[in-house]
């Protein structure tokens, strides 16, 4: 078996891993001397043996000396819930090792490091664009201490989120609704702002199409420092709410990543959708577009920081899918480094209402990425 075989075999390995959490989904094929495989293994979640450790308990002591280990991520060098993979697989005496991405975490890299200097040979970047695009999400938190950020928004043609009186239900058709509970179910949390709680009074779960709760539930979150009712629908979620009562986005999604949540669902109306992506913290753009016109002022998005169209923020599209007579455009920022988060003076924050708080949204994150 050729090293990109293995490496594929790794990569559906690693998929049956949870696709939520802090911990990456990973893979590991241990092949012997003529590339046959000796065993596989792959990542069940925190706390649960990692990938080449699971593919190495499963043969017998000594049964993986000169073996060559196939894993989609550079493997960890640091102790955590589990032991560091760089010293399993010295131990286990491997001699090769072949994987495919680079560990970004400031405590779990350096694993390739630690193996070249117990001289077992090390071979990156095999698969590495599949590998990326696979852990994208993951790599995201990883690298910038913050969740991977989904921003959703429903709108007819002409932009609009509701008619002029306010009503919005129901823009979208039932095969839109439906795929936006099948995103929330994929994702960690679902972030809203107070003033939709106090507006909406939505449950924020993920359900079926008879109403029914669907297996995985993303947690509540709600940002904002207005009171919450105790009689509100998001305290009979099934996972506690978390509350954000802070003025500035990037403090709520770094406290996000410290419990461990890898993906967020921005669902919270257009102010709090307008407050992150003046802030730079959109990864994805989640647009359901219906065939209907509003107009009037209740816009989807409101000031994004783009004072001319110089400053526009640019998307590049992923795919668009039909669903029903509706559309579901998911796109990602272009980076640009040129764009300001808002308009102030260097140094100055501008505050942005959101639900009854203000929201200061930081400058750009330095290396200048958008998301």
């Amino acid at each position: 078996m050729t090293w990109d075989a293995a490496m594929r075999t790794a990569l559906e390995l690693a998929a049956n891993g949870p696709a939520t959490g802090v911990n990456p989904r990973v893979g590991c094929v241990l092949l012997d001397a003529e590339g046959g495989i000796l065993a596989e293994g792959w990542h069940r979640g925190v706390g649960t043996p990692h990938a080449e450790v699971d593919a190495l308990s499963k043969l017998p002591e000594g049964g993986a000396r000169g073996a060559t280990a196939v894993v989609t991520l550079e493997p960890c060098n640091h102790w955590g819930h589990t032991g560091p993979c760089s010293e399993a697989l010295i131990a286990a005496g491997v001699s090769r090792v072949v994987y495919g991405t680079d560990d970004p975490g400031h405590h779990s890299g350096g694993g390739a490091e630690r193996l070249r200097e117990a001289g077992v040979e090390v071979v990156a970047g095999v698969l590495r664009d599949e590998i990326d695009v696979f852990l994208g999400d993951w790599l995201t938190a990883a690298r910038l201490g913050r969740p991977y950020i989904v921003v959703k928004w429903a709108s007819s043609l002409d932009g609009r989120a509701a008619a002029a009186d306010g009503s919005s239900k129901w823009i979208t058709g039932a095969a839109a609704r439906q795929r936006v509970h099948e995103q929330r179910e994929a994702s960690d949390a679902i972030v809203v702002g107070t003033g939709t709680v106090l507006a909406d009074d939505p449950s924020l779960t993920a359900r079926g199409d008879a109403g029914e709760l669907m297996g995985t539930q993303p947690t509540p979150v709600v940002i904002g420092t207005r009171a919450v009712p105790k009689d509100a629908a998001v305290f009979s979620h099934p996972n506690p709410v978390v509350f954000e009562g802070t003025h500035d986005l990037h403090e709520a999604v770094a406290d996000l990543h410290q419990r461990g949540f890898r993906r967020v669902y921005v669902e919270g109306g257009p102010t709090l959708a307008s407050a992150f992506i003046a802030a730079g913290l959109v990864d994805e753009y989640a647009i359901y577009l219906a065939p209907t016109l509003l107009g009037g002022p209740r816009v989807a998005i409101g000031d994004v920081g783009v004072g001319s169209i110089g400053e526009q923020r640019r998307l590049r599209i992923l795919d668009i899918e039909r669903l029903g007579g509706d559309l579901l455009v998911r796109a990602v920022p272009i980076p640009a480094p040129a764009l300001r988060a808002d308009r102030a003076p260097a140094g100055e924050h501008v505050p942005v209402d959101v639900g009854g708080a203000d929201i200061f949204p930081a400058p750009p994150i330095p290396t200048g990425q958008e998301g």
